[in-house]
């Protein structure tokens, strides 16, 4: 079974690391060092988000980070750590965060190249509903 903490600024050098995992699990283009994206976590948390940790076994496992304004409420992060992968944790801490918060109802953005992210997100029975698209450099 996996447990859900509700994170404070006293967990922010935890989330910055798992963050930092994560833009690398994505392949995300994000360059931001430790202390930018440390900056940029305290600044969610101190508006419209809360982020959350996930422990299983006196381990954290994961953490996801949540926008409360938006309707419905949008999942922006969603982490489980490398050794705790294919355990069923990432299901288990997803179901049970639906559950604390009191939903049925999220969305989320899978990077196009996150095969394994888009594959986890459809196993639960998310459906696409946009195309999100980038123009870096007009090709004549």
């Amino acid at each position: 079974m996996v447990f859900i903490h509700v994170c404070s600024h006293e967990d922010l050098d935890l989330l910055v690391t798992l963050n930092k995992q994560l833009i690398e699990d994505e392949r995300h283009d994000n360059a931001m060092d430790f202390e930018q994206l440390k900056e940029r976590m305290r600044a969610f948390i101190n508006t419209d988000y809360d982020a959350y940790k996930f422990e299983h076994g006196g381990e954290i496992v994961g953490y996801a980070l949540v926008n409360h304004i938006r309707q419905p409420l949008y999942l922006r992060h969603f982490f489980i750590c490398r050794s705790s992968r294919g355990k069923g944790h990432g299901k288990s801490a997803f179901r049970a965060l639906l559950q604390l918060l009191n939903t049925t109802t999220v969305d989320i953005e899978v990077l196009h190249g996150n095969t394994a992210g888009y594959e986890f997100w459809k196993s639960l029975g998310f459906k696409e509903r946009s195309i999100y698209m980038r123009l870096e450099e007009l090709n004549d």
